[in-house]
């Protein structure tokens, strides 16, 4: 009886197939079992597999979807494709391809876990997230540094889109925080017509890189004047107790194993992390976590500073083994992207030996590093008067929003938006209710999903997939410096 049933059903789904026009394209997605999706009319891991230059490198499970980890074969160069390839690593989040799709970065490496990020919860759409080029292992063999710019990433994008949108065919939007976040307005710069919409997180805005003040003039106002005292301090006699704090610092090393040729010294690398604490503190902490802050840093132990600023800065950081992984970025703040320099007006100057240092020196010096004081002013000026459905969301108390991305004549349907008390993990629900709500309302319409009901009063708009406590873990988005 059981295989009369499934040979009926088999049979309705053939004539369904054949009978439907464009099922194939379709492809609708149907539950099979615990945490599989797959589709009636062709399986969507066939069809990204037939795309020339796929290849897959694992599937992983989850409930209502199909996670994907691929490779896909990329020109070393975009300008001249013949000279060379190499294996970018990219994930598919699959929910459907009747729903709308998101087009992830980070700026740095991808993760391999099922994530969601906010804008495809709201959605409830695919997502595709993409490795940044150079990020190992997304990198090419031997690596051409030279080929690492803003335009070849977002030639990257460019073909990524160009292959996937012939299945994933609704509406695209292209989403980042941090380094994310300015690639995704890179993304849009250069190949504009791509995608619908742009929601670009926390996303600094380097325009001249020799002129840094408005840095300093947040670090003169965030947060409360006690809060700012208790950091400044801990930081300043970091410096004071240096030769003390060293000692511990050697130890952690040689137990650890750690280097130091790419920075220089030892002494270089503690500076660095001291010069750090007070930008990590608010990138990666809110107002209510001053009170794990030595309140008297005079009268604090040197392990209670140690683990102040271990805890926020990580002593590990500019060991050799620590940088290895962010050469791209650094190479990057060094070419194009600029870096901040910042002043410490609350420490004397004889206990700083090297100030707030440039990403050159944490670039191994056998790659060589020119900066480029166009690349920032050319997408400045493009976002100011060509930005169209763009969305740039930043945090009250985040360093990295000190410079940020604003809106001039020419910007069409484009919002910039600033979370109140959050820091570098703002994102649309921490905004003021009005703004949430446009903002969440126009994700909706750029993805040509939103309900008759949010066209007619956005006030109605709210994220069209439940929150996912493993997909949608809202966690600060880790990158920049420090």
């Amino acid at each position: 009886m059981r295989k009369t049933l499934r040979w009926l059903l088999s049979l309705v789904v053939l004539i369904g197939t054949v009978g439907t026009a464009g099922a194939a394209t379709a492809a609708q997605p149907r539950t099979t079992g615990p945490g599989v999706v797959t589709d009636t009319a062709a399986d969507i891991k066939d069809r990204l597999l037939a795309i020339p230059g796929m290849s897959l490198i694992e599937e992983k499970p989850y409930t209502g979807y199909r996670f994907f980890v691929l490779n896909y074969t990329q020109p070393v160069d975009h300008r001249h494709p013949s000279k060379g390839t190499f294996q970018q690593r990219i994930t598919v989040l699959h929910k459907d391809t009747s729903r709308p799709t998101v087009f992830y970065t980070g700026g740095y490496n991808v993760s391999t876990n099922p994530s969601r990020r906010e804008p495809t919860q709201i959605v409830d759409g695919n997502q595709v997230s993409m490795e940044y080029r150079y990020f190992t292992p997304s990198r090419p063999a031997p690596a051409d540094w030279s080929k690492l710019d803003i335009w070849q990433a977002a030639s990257d994008q460019h073909r990524i889109f160009k292959a996937l949108k012939k299945i994933y065919d609704k509406k695209w939007v292209s989403t980042g925080g941090s380094k994310g976040g300015m690639t995704a307005t890179y993304f849009e710069r250069f190949y504009p017509r791509d995608m619908d919409g742009v929601v670009a997180y926390v996303a600094p805005n380097d325009v001249v890189n020799k002129e840094d003040s408005a840095y300093d003039r947040f670090f003169a106002k965030v947060g409360t004047k006690e809060c700012r005292d208790r950091l400044n301090g801990v930081q300043r006699e970091a410096l004071v107790r240096r030769e003390a704090l060293k000692k511990k610092y050697e130890e952690l090393a040689a137990a650890e194993g750690y280097t130091f040729t790419t920075i220089g010294s030892l002494d270089r690398a503690y500076e660095a992390v001291v010069l750090d604490y007070v930008w990590g503190f608010w990138q990666y902490s809110l107002l209510a976590d001053c009170d794990t802050i030595p309140a008297d840093a005079k009268k604090a132990t040197d392990d209670e500073i140690w683990t102040s600023i271990d805890t926020i800065s990580g002593f590990s950081f500019y060991t050799d083994q620590g940088l290895s992984p962010y050469t791209p970025y650094y190479y990057q703040a060094g070419t194009q992207l600029g870096a901040p320099t910042i002043n410490f007006p609350h420490v004397e100057k004889k206990l700083i030996r090297y100030g707030y240092q440039p990403p050159r020196n944490f670039v191994p010096r056998d790659i060589s590093m020119k900066f480029q004081q166009g690349a920032m002013r050319d997408v400045d000026s493009w976002v100011k008067h060509n930005a169209n459905h763009m969305l740039f969301v930043y945090g009250q108390n985040d360093p990295w929003g000190a410079e940020p991305f604003r809106l001039g004549k020419g910007a069409r349907d484009a919002y910039v938006f600033t979370a109140p008390g959050l820091n570098h993990g703002a994102n649309v629900a921490g905004l003021v209710p009005e703004q949430k709500a446009i903002a969440t309302a126009r994700i909706l319409e750029w993805a040509g999903v939103a309900p008759a009901a949010v066209l007619a009063d956005p006030e109605k708009a709210k994220p069209l997939a439940k929150f996912d406590s493993k997909l949608d873990r809202r966690t600060v988005e880790r990158g920049l410096r420090p």
